[in-house]
């Protein structure tokens, strides 16, 4: 994506109206929750305790997403794409190269921080919804039969309209959210305003009191603070659709300062009627507006649930060109922006998961027990990441690093601890969910190293085999064959196996490879290596990165190679259809040999992912005993 800086004005204020839309409506829209599941009987709203629980949002806002997110970990962007994969890319491409061991643990964080996104993108849409529809609840008591299927009817929309990709959703979304935030931020001033006191709680010494006075309670507590942080990850995730600018933008400009006076709006409320804790978002506004307050309310939570969307397209497509998740049709939904795109399967998945929680569930308190644990861990590795980044590739002294991340990791280990209490009340699905995705992505990118293994060990040597043709030219048939090959220097099965059947050779031959690179895009001066061998064989080697994709018809259009012709519909692709045999070794466990296989049955067509043209396909089965 282009830098901002590149971007006239007007497109800047569009581009930070459309963040408004799609990266800041989780975070945005927890003052629906958040403070009022942070007062029970173990921990009643007593004034100490409402300045307390203000105090540690005011300052876990400003560590974790002001400090941590907007100013430090934005800065880390791998070629402009954020995220904990991109990050995880980063960290691997370090100057100081890591031990086997290091490698694969940093591997491992980064595929399991992914991995709980996953998780927690099912519970963002399911808890954002319901809390805004429960406010009915609060205009018309008779309506509340009514608040799960009119959230599943949201719901479905909001994914049905995905397809129609984020920039125009995000401009859809960027005005309300825009007026979300406005109003938030009236209602919590308007109550301010009779109680300043309550600005107090900007002194940290009341979170101090409040661990003092609540010990373990407080701890607790900060499972529910933490609801207040959800949607910080998704400010890195998404940075690729946007841009750093026009994230710090929203932030700064909008979506902090509304924040901040509705929970301390809230707690003032709460001071001056502490009994009346249940629905105190809706409390704050006056009677006459509450009907068109749970509109918005609802439009804004459905805004919400855009985030994780969107972000899960994001770390899906990474997953993909990485190698740790099967092909998939991505839908571009933007010329101008490469970062925006629409992945039917992830929405599918994502739409299911949803429906279930909200059934399963039917109320956003029930499902406040599911949700922070697989986002409080996601933050928290990636905080481990970024100080390995900060002294790898910036080159800070061990000592700055320490002094500055060791606060923010302390937080960010605290929340964690305190979300893994909510295990037996609903955290166990956002984990389990992640423990599957986290699964299914080492197995893919294990099942691949051993497939290739097996076939290069069993495939002859390029140059071994146009040695052969050179001594005993085979009949050579006019036109250019192209085979897709995972390894240029061994001869393609597909290769052999119409050589040994039909006996003959195309003038001319091309053994194309497609290289992944950890990077999100590759210069167009360095896409293409091209080396011309001896018997009419051509290697040709294109590299993509992790969010780019490989549209191989358009790339052989554009290629001149003298007395080549490699116009797609003027060649024929060779592509292997392989079948695994699942024999009894020891490489990988029975359960996982199966997973892979189901795996590959459902990955997405090599021409179809590759753009290929269909009329000019010959596939060749291959049969690999894995």
């Amino acid at each position: 994506m282009e830098t901002t800086a590149h971007h006239p004005k007007r497109k800047l204020f569009a581009l930070s109206l459309a963040a408004l839309g799609v990266v800041y409506g989780d975070i945005g829209t927890s003052p629906l929750y958040a403070f009022r599941l942070c007062f029970n009987e173990a921990t009643p709203p007593t004034e100490a305790s409402i300045l307390g629980v203000l105090s540690l949002i005011f300052w876990s806002l400003a560590g974790l997403i002001t400090l941590k997110y907007l100013t430090l970990v934005l800065r880390a962007d791998n070629r402009g794409e954020g995220g904990i994969l991109a990050l995880m890319a980063l960290v691997r491409r370090s100057d100081r190269p890591a031990t086997a061991l290091g490698t694969k643990v940093i591997v491992a964080f980064g595929l399991f921080g992914a991995a709980l996104l996953y998780g927690d993108g099912l519970i963002t849409p399911a808890i954002s919804v319901l809390s805004a529809v429960e406010g009915l609840q609060v205009a018309a008591p008779n309506l509340r039969g009514w608040v799960v299927p009119l959230a599943l009817i949201v719901l479905v929309g909001l994914f049905w309209a995905q397809k129609y990709g984020t920039q125009r959703v995000g401009t859809v979304f960027g005005p309300i959210m825009a007026v979300w935030f406005v109003i938030i931020a009236w209602l919590g001033l308007r109550n301010i305003v009779q109680m300043p006191g309550v600005l107090a709680a900007i002194n940290p010494a009341h979170a101090v009191a409040f661990f003092v006075d609540h010990r373990f309670h407080a701890f607790v507590t900060m499972g529910t603070v933490f609801l207040c942080m959800t949607g910080g990850e998704d400010l890195y995730l998404d940075m690729g659709h946007f841009g750093r600018q026009p994230i710090r933008i929203g932030w700064f400009t909008f979506v902090l300062p509304s924040l901040l006076m509705n929970y301390f709006g809230q707690g003032a409320y709460l001071l001056q009627h502490p009994q009346e804790v249940d629905n105190l978002f809706y409390r704050l506004a006056p009677t006459w507006s509450l009907y068109p307050l749970v509109i918005l309310a609802t439009a804004a939570t459905v805004i919400a649930s855009q985030a994780v969307i969107s972000g899960a397209f994001s770390l899906s497509r990474q997953a993909m060109q990485l190698g740790y998740c099967p092909r998939q049709a991505i839908v571009h939904t933007s010329e101008d922006t490469i970062g925006q795109v629409y992945l039917p399967a992830v929405n599918g998945m994502l739409l299911v998961g949803t429906v279930a929680l909200v059934l399963g569930f039917r109320h956003s308190d029930s499902l406040a027990g599911a949700y922070g644990l697989a986002v409080s861990m996601t933050m928290m590795l990636t905080t481990i990441m970024m100080t390995i980044f900060m002294h790898r590739q910036w080159h800070w002294h061990p000592a700055l690093v320490a002094l500055i991340m060791a606060p923010i990791f302390a937080l960010d280990a605290t929340f964690f601890a305190s979300n893994i209490l909510k295990i037996p009340y609903g955290g166990w699905v956002g984990l389990s969910v992640a423990i599957v995705m986290f699964t299914m992505m080492i197995t893919w990118h294990r099942g691949r190293f051993l497939l290739s293994r097996k076939l290069a060990d069993e495939s002859l040597p390029l140059d071994a085999f146009i040695q052969e043709v050179g001594r005993k030219p085979p009949l050579r048939v006019s036109g250019t064959a192209v085979f897709l090959t995972g390894n240029a220097d061994i001869v393609p099965r597909t290769l052999l196996h119409n050589y040994k059947h039909n006996k003959v050779l195309h003038d001319n031959i091309v053994l194309l490879r497609v290289m992944n690179e950890e990077v999100p895009r590759i210069p167009e001066a360095e896409r293409v290596t091209i080396e011309r061998l001896e018997a009419g064989v051509t290697r040709i080697v294109a590299r993509y990165g992790f969010s780019e994709d490989p549209n191989l018809a358009a790339l052989l259009r554009h290629l001149k190679i003298e007395g080549l012709e490699l116009e797609p519909m003027k060649c024929t692709f060779f592509l292997g259809r392989v079948t695994l045999v699942l024999g009894s070794g020891s490489n990988m466990l029975p359960w996982r040999k199966h997973l892979f296989a189901f795996l590959a049955r459902n990955s997405l067509d090599a021409f179809k992912f590759f753009h290929l043209p269909p009329n000019r396909i010959i596939e060749i089965g291959v049969q690999v005993k894995l």
